[in-house]
């Protein structure tokens, strides 16, 4: 019998016709194409990154942005005697964003690039503790702060400072300014304020707080620096609320780190660490390296990396501008307002934060109004089932026995889209109270999200799933 013919359809080729290897290195090559299809179609097993309404990052850019990024893949942006011109493109995003901050001199102060905020905070925190140690610090340095993302755990374990983490009172949701003094002492390096707290989108009082350490240092000589975790707020406030005080107009904040890849709108992977003034970056952090074809001064945590994040970003910048920006942020406020206003109208949520641009980040979030025979968890996988990821989540210490929700409204993310989620919502909820679950969702059922001492998931995966950065 004569052998058929080979076929020509990528589906009847034969490495398709066998699993994907999975445990170990395979010994075979197979045509690029096949290889391709096999990893594309694997992937569609992933969530629609639009609809993922619990991460912060950006899941939308433009097609020029999607060119330059392509066009610069093999642009190590460390190197920076071969690609000098991408090496002037951050040189201008960091003088930008320090005019953006109110530096007081944009043109000299230091700055970088980064990964993403995570890095940048753990450079600013770096520098803190440099500067005490060379104030004649001693002992176990530590920093004050109230929720945050878990990079700032992490600096405090990775680099051996004390974390001062300020439990919740009463009905607060953020680290209030008269929290600050019984935490304080000679061994504080710094207190961390965020804008943009994690758990409910709400902007701390950074103003505030810079008085309280004014009349702390008064009182007692203290002088506790302030760094701002901007990581999402960063690129919202100067566009949307630009008479709120929170940056270098505040003369005890002494650095600044932002996620250029969630509100900043550049491609996921950039990141800014920017401080005040020179000064504020001590000299024995910044390392001089000279085997990639020039001298070069480097502060990172990283070497090596892409350069088309800090390409995008100053795209990004001189594409809108400030004008563009107000526009698109703006745009994305009033789908948080819309959102919180039709969630408001159930009668089932009472709402945390609302969208308001003066009060918090470009986010929503809301706990139950008493016992509708569900709880969040049960509404939160029920909304998987229609393609929406908004986690459900337990507040932190002392507040754990509180659950909430927080939906962070993208760019990207259209007042249809929220009209579509909204009606959702109340698909799900007709259902949960039509086929109530026979035991109700567990924080670890629904995905993780756990405090319960019996539950084997930690804080920080708690903290890492809420932030992707």
């Amino acid at each position: 019998m004569a052998a058929l013919p080979e076929s020509d359809d990528l589906f009847a080729m034969p490495d398709l016709d066998r699993g994907a290897p999975k445990g170990t290195f395979p010994d075979p090559e197979m045509p690029a194409q096949e290889a391709y299809q096999i990893v594309h179609d694997e992937l569609m097993l992933d969530g629609v990154s639009r609809m993922n309404l619990a991460t912060f990052c950006t899941t939308w850019i433009d097609e020029y942005a999607q060119r330059l990024m392509a066009q610069s893949l093999a642009k190590n942006i460390v190197d920076k005697d071969e690609y000098p011109q991408t090496a002037e493109l951050e040189r201008r995003c960091v003088r930008m964003v320090a005019d953006l901050w109110h530096a007081p001199h944009p043109d000299t102060t230091h700055g970088t690039s980064t990964t993403g905020s995570s890095e940048a905070a753990m450079l600013g925190g770096l520098a803190a503790k440099t500067r005490w140690r060379k104030r004649g610090g001693q002992g176990v340095p530590n920093f004050v702060c109230g929720p945050v993302q878990v990079c700032w755990e992490k600096f405090a374990r990775y680099f051996d400072v004390e974390i001062r983490q300020v439990p919740l009172r009463g009905d607060r949701y953020t680290m209030h300014p008269d929290d600050l003094a019984a935490h304080c002492d000679s061994n504080t390096i710094m207190v961390v304020a965020t804008m943009g707290q994690t758990y409910t989108g709400l902007f701390e009082d950074i103003a505030a707080m810079s008085a309280t350490l004014d009349e702390l240092q008064a009182r007692t000589g203290l002088d506790v620096p302030l760094h701002v975790d901007a990581a999402s707020g960063g690129f919202l406030a100067p566009f949307t609320a630009p008479d709120l005080v929170w940056d270098f107009r505040l003369p005890r904040v002494k650095s600044i780190n932002a996620s250029g890849h969630k509100t900043g709108l550049a491609p996921l992977g950039a990141g800014w660490a920017i401080w005040r003034d020179t000064d504020d970056l001590p000299a024995e952090l910044i390392f001089d390296v000279d085997y990639l074809g020039g001298s070069m001064a480097t502060f990172n945590l990283n070497f090596s990396r892409p350069g088309g994040q800090a390409i995008t970003q100053y795209y990004d910048f001189i594409r809108l501008g400030r004008t563009g920006y107000t526009r698109v942020q703006s745009a994305i406020y009033r789908v948080c307002r819309h959102l919180a206003q039709g969630l408001s109208d159930t009668g089932l949520f009472e709402m945390i934060h609302d969208g308001s641009t003066e009060q918090g980040i470009s986010a929503v979030s809301w706990k139950l109004r008493g016992d509708p025979g569900f709880n969040l968890y049960d509404l939160s996988e029920r909304l998987r089932s229609r393609g929406w990821l908004i986690a459900a989540y337990p507040l932190p210490a002392d507040r754990q026995d509180e659950t909430i929700m927080r939906a962070v409204i993208r760019h990207g993310f259209t007042h249809d889209m929220a009209d579509l989620l909204l009606a959702d919502i109340d698909r799900c909820i007709d259902q949960l109270r039509k086929h109530p679950l026979s035991v109700p969702l567990t924080r670890r059922e629904a995905g993780g999200f756990t405090h319960d001492a019996t539950a084997a998931v930690s804080d920080e995966s708690i903290a890492n799933a809420l932030d992707l950065r």
